[in-house]
């Protein structure tokens, strides 16, 4: 369990995060009129206002271990929160998972249409590259290229994407996952992305190598913590804790490490990883020590 100093500091640093980045992407995204107005209006919705913002908290942290620009670290942190977020909208439809809950309001083809969430989930993971993209992000193009290059592996068909495409195979086959492809589906769908926010930091920071694999290693393990931590929110918290419809996993018969492992075991691994992740930033000091607590919330949390 944190410590209630430790778990204090941490809340308030993930709260000022949140509201940091909130300011990012509302620059980055302002208003707009005209035509377009209503798709502006839906990537707004998705994307600013809620959610934990692990993240983009995680670039924010990595990236003050080596020096890195606040601004700087922020648009990138903008950037993966737009992208988590185009995944969240198309997550929702209803030709994947359904949910009419996203971070305790309607989710967007709710809240607008389900052309509408289309079209604002593919502009915002067209924002997040282009941001990246940008000489406003870091002067140095080889950095923004590095960026670009680590997001698309996270985000694509080896990461991300094509963990939402084995978690849809998985409801359809015969046979159950076992173990050991429960933990590939889990790192593709969720870990990737938040390695590679943890890993971001370091390429904007230019940083040696042992400390980029650190970082990444240690965004590996809470990735695979903060899914344990998912699944055992849905299948022990309610909607208005969580903010989003719970127990869909059993619902939908999906395959969890949770389900195969029982409560108990599952609980075990998650600390397992937390203390793994953890050790991986021994070469930091005290200066990562928000990683140290965020490492152990990602299975303390409510939400």
């Amino acid at each position: 369990m944190l410590d209630s100093a430790p778990m204090s500091s941490l809340q308030a640093a993930l709260a000022q995060a949140a509201a940091e980045i909130d300011t990012a992407l509302d620059h980055i995204l302002p208003p707009a009129e005209g035509p377009e107005a209503p798709l502006l209006e839906a990537m707004r919705y998705a994307v600013i206002g809620g959610g934990k913002r692990l993240r983009g908290f995680l670039v924010l942290e990595g990236a003050r271990q080596f020096g890195v620009s606040r601004q700087a670290a922020l648009r990138v942190a903008a950037a993966i929160e737009m992208l988590h977020a185009y995944s969240l909208v198309h997550d929702d439809l209803p030709a994947m998972d359904d949910d009419d809950l996203r971070r305790g309001k309607p989710t967007v083809h709710k809240a607008f249409d389900e052309a509408t969430a289309i079209i604002a989930g593919d502009a915002l993971q067209a924002m997040a590259f282009g941001t990246l993209a940008d000489e406003e992000t870091h002067a140095d193009t080889a950095v923004r290229i590095e960026l670009v290059r680590c997001l698309a592996k996270a985000a694509g068909a080896r990461g991300m994407c094509g963990g939402q495409m084995l978690d849809m195979l998985a409801e359809a086959a015969a046979e159950p996952l076992d173990e050991v492809q429960v933990g590939r589906l889990q790192l593709l769908k969720t870990g990737r992305l938040i390695e590679f926010a943890a890993e971001a930091g370091a390429i904007l920071g230019k940083a040696p190598s042992a400390q980029r694999h650190a970082l990444a290693a240690f965004g590996r393990d809470i990735g695979a913590a903060f899914q344990i931590a998912d699944d055992l929110l849905d299948a022990t918290a309610s909607a208005a804790e969580t903010g989003k419809r719970t127990g869909k996993d059993a619902e939908a018969g999906k395959a969890t490490l949770l389900g195969l492992l029982g409560l108990d075991r599952a609980r075990m691994q998650a600390e397992r990883l937390v203390a793994q992740a953890r050790d991986h930033l021994d070469s930091f000091g005290e200066r990562a020590d928000l990683l140290r607590d965020l490492a152990a919330y990602t299975i303390e949390r409510k939400s």
